[in-house]
């Protein structure tokens, strides 16, 4: 379907798009998590800190 509604620069730009998306995703998922363990560090929690998800 996508093949017929957008030329071929389109659907590169599209899929460009959105891997830029997840990788922006995956980025804030890993700052939240390494936030949470510096936390857990700082706060002398033995184990890691629970990470609410």
């Amino acid at each position: 379907m996508e093949t017929f509604l957008l030329s071929g620069g389109q659907q590169t730009a599209r899929r460009n798009a959105w891997a830029a998306v997840v990788a922006d995703r995956q980025r804030a998922r890993d700052r939240r998590e390494a936030e949470y363990e510096m936390a857990a560090l700082t706060a002398g929690v033995p184990g890691g800190a629970a990470r609410p998800r």
